[in-house]
Order: structure tokens, then C-alpha cells, then sequence
């Protein structure tokens, strides 16, 4: 039987069945396809299934059926499957039939299924559709055989971290295995860091670590390596990314030290495409000092009000101002709002300053209907 793996994701072509010459799909799966009032069965199939797991709506077939399937049923998949499994793992549409027995298969057959994997492991990984079919069973297969799965990777981590595919089988690496079985993972990383979070696909994976890694040490090192670099990391189009992550879900020192580290540049970086989006949330995720500190910058010492207005004609530093207001005191924002009223008519000249005005605005309205409320209500 042909290979059908790795190919783009259009329709397939015939799958030759071991022995048979049959140029055409078989007769039962052009029948299954044209004739739309038939209700079909899983056992009607017997002896067609690899051929349907390899067609686009036979594939779909099978796995809806799996999911409420007799252990006949599942027995009769599973014999016709087998053999051909890792040729249906690499297939546009067979991965899906493979990553449904995962899910539903009895544990014998799902035991069996991950053997199947052994020794193909690195190849899977870093193919299109064989990445899945291991993500799967990485979810669901006991630990003896994930650690099994994992060591196959050890020596080829930061191949897979930097492969468009292999990167998600590291991340469900490091969600679905205790830490203790991937340490020659985390270890890896260690020096990386910041290589690693300006990558495209890295930036996932330290995502993944900060989230999942409990252990004192790991977090220790990984998370000096991000602040030792914290101005780069926000100014870099996927290590803003990992900046982010610490401020939401970071500890309140890991914050502080980000939010004073980037203090004294919030201006320059709130004018920056991707470290506008860090500034806003120092601002969503400081303690009321933290956004004090950078209020205060971003106000300027004197009245002429320098920083904000140059933010708010900025395509990139509107939002920001527009986060200051959101985030900030009662008190703040009445002082905020009348140093922009002074503005506003200039700033609507200008196509992000329309944004400002418009949620001034908005903010102007809430308050007066607030004071009119409070007036009625003692006036009651």
C-alpha cells in the first residue's frame, strides 16, 4: 500500500488496498458517498476502513461512530487499523480515525496503539499530521508509556521547538507529563531563555514552562533569564508575548521588578508596537503604586503636558492612554480628563486622537450621569 502521508490537504488520492489493483475507490465507499438516505454502520464497513479512513467523509464517519461504538465495533476497527496505523497517523484524514481510537478505544487497544509509536516518535512529531496523532497520546496513554514516547525525543529538543510542528508536541510535553519525567526537557531550555521567547514557536514553549513548571529551581532560572532582558523582550514581536505572560500570571515581585524596570521608558515604549501592548498590562496588572509610577510618567512634570499629548496622537500610544483611563482612580481620571479637554479639538485632527476624544467623550457622559444620579438621589 502507497504512502499517503505529508501531502497538502487536498482530496486524496485512491488508496490501494495490499493485493488489489482496484484504480478506483471501492465500490462500498462510492455507494456510502452518493447515497445520502442510507444510515451506515461501523460493521457494514468490515474490511473497508483503512480505505474510508483515508477519504475525507469516510474518516468523518468513523470517528463520529467511535465515539458511541460497541466494543465489536471498536474490535473490528481495530484489526483493520493496525496494521496500517503508522501509514494513517502521517494522513490528512486517517490521523483523525487514529487520534479517535486514542480518545475512545478500550485501554488495551489504546495500550497497543501507542507500541505502535515506538521508535517513530521524532519522525511523527515533526511531521504535519503525525504531530497530532502524538499530542493525542501524549494526552491519554499512561505514564509509563508517555515517558516512554518522551525519551524518544532527548537530543533532538530544540529541533522540535524550532519545527512548526514539533513545537506543540513539546508544549503538550511539558502540560501532560510531571515534571519529574522531563527534566532533560526543562534542562535544555536553561541558557535558551531569551533565545528561545524572541522565536516564533520558542515563545510558546517558555509560555508553557512558566505555566506548568512548579519546580523552585526551574522558575528561578528561567525567570531571571526573562528579567535579566525585560526592555528587549517587550520590544521583540514574540518575546512581548512572554513579558505579558509574567505580568498576568507572574508573582507580584516578578511584576514589580518589570514595571520598574521599564519605568523611565514608558513613553518610548508605549509608541512601540509590541511594547504598548506590555505597557497596557503593567497598567491592567500593577498594584495601585506600580500604575501610579507609570501615570506619573506618562502626565509629565510640568503642565504643557508633553508625554501625553505626543501619546495620544500616537497609533500605538493612544491605547495606552486609553488603558491609563480605564485603569486608573476616580481622582486620576478627573485629572487626566481635564488635562486632555484642554486638546481636544486639536486631537481630533488627527486619526488615532479621534480614539481619544471618542472615549473621553463616553467617559464625560458616565460622569455627569453619575453626578446627576448622586443629585436626584438627595435630592429624593
Amino acid at each position: 500500500m502507497r504512502n499517503l502521508g505529508g501531502g497538502g490537504g487536498g482530496v486524496m488520492g485512491t488508496w490501494h488496498l495490499d493485493g488489489g489493483d482496484n484504480s478506483f475507490a471501492s465500490s462500498l465507499l462510492e455507494e456510502f458517498k452518493s447515497n445520502k438516505t442510507k444510515a451506515f454502520e461501523l460493521l457494514e464497513i468490515t474490511g473497508h476502513v483503512v480505505e474510508f479512513s483515508a477519504d475525507q467523509y469516510g474518516s468523518r464517519f468513523i470517528q463520529q461512530k467511535l465515539e458511541t461504538a460497541t466494543t465489536e465495533e471498536k474490535n473490528m476497527v481495530f484489526q483493520e487499523i493496525f496494521p496500517q496505523a503508522l501509514t494513517l497517523m502521517t494522513d490528512v484524514f486517517g490521523n483523525y480515525v487514529i487520534q479517535k481510537f486514542f480518545e475512545h478505544g478500550m485501554p488495551t487497544q489504546r495500550k497497543e496503539l501507542a507500541g505502535k509509536l515506538l521508535g517513530h516518535v521524532l519522525t511523527l512529531s515533526l511531521q504535519m499530521y503525525g504531530c497530532r496523532v502524538i499530542q493525542k497520546a501524549i494526552e491519554v496513554v499512561d505514564l509509563d508509556q508517555k515517558i516512554k514516547m518522551v525519551e524518544e525525543l532527548d537530543g533532538h529538543i530544540m529541533r522540535c521547538v524550532r519545527d512548526q510542528n514539533g513545537n506543540h508536541v513539546i508544549q503538550k510535553c511539558i502540560e501532560c507529563v510531571p515534571e519529574e519525567h522531563i527534566q532533560f526537557i526543562i534542562t535544555t531550555f536553561f541558557d535558551q531563555v531569551v533565545t528561545l521567547s524572541t522565536h516564533p514557536y520558542g515563545c510558546r514553549v517558555i509560555q508553557r514552562v512558566l505555566e506548568h513548571c512548579e519546580d523552585q529551581e526551574t522558575q528561578a532560572k528561567v525567570m531571571n533569564e526573562i528579567l535579566a532582558c525585560v526592555s528587549m523582550l517587550a520590544q521583540d514581536q514574540y518575546g512581548n508575548y512572554v513579558v505579558q505572560h509574567v505580568l498576568e500570571h507572574g508573582k507580584p515581585d516578578e511584576r514589580s521588578i518589570i514595571i520598574h524596570e521599564l519605568a523611565g521608558k514608558i513613553v518610548q515604549m508605549s509608541q512601540q508596537k509590541f511594547a504598548s501592548n506590555v505597557v497596557e498590562k503593567c497598567l491592567t496588572f500593577g498594584d495601585a503604586s506600580e500604575r501610579q509610577l507609570l501615570v506619573t510618567e506618562i502626565l509629565g512634570t510640568t503642565d504643557e503636558n508633553e508625554p501625553l499629548q505626543a501619546m495620544m496622537k500616537d497609533q500605538f500610544a493612544n491605547y495606552v492612554v486609553q488603558k491609563v483611563l480605564e485603569t486608573c482612580s476616580d481622582q486620576e481620571r478627573e485629572h487626566i480628563l481635564s488635562r486632555i479637554k484642554v486638546h481636544l479639538n486639536a486631537l481630533k485632527k488627527y486619526t488615532y486622537g479621534k480614539h481619544i476624544v471618542a472615549r473621553v467623550e463616553k467617559l464625560v457622559a458616565a460622569g455627569e450621569r453619575r453626578i446627576a444620579a448622586q443629585s436626584s438621589s438627595h435630592a429624593g
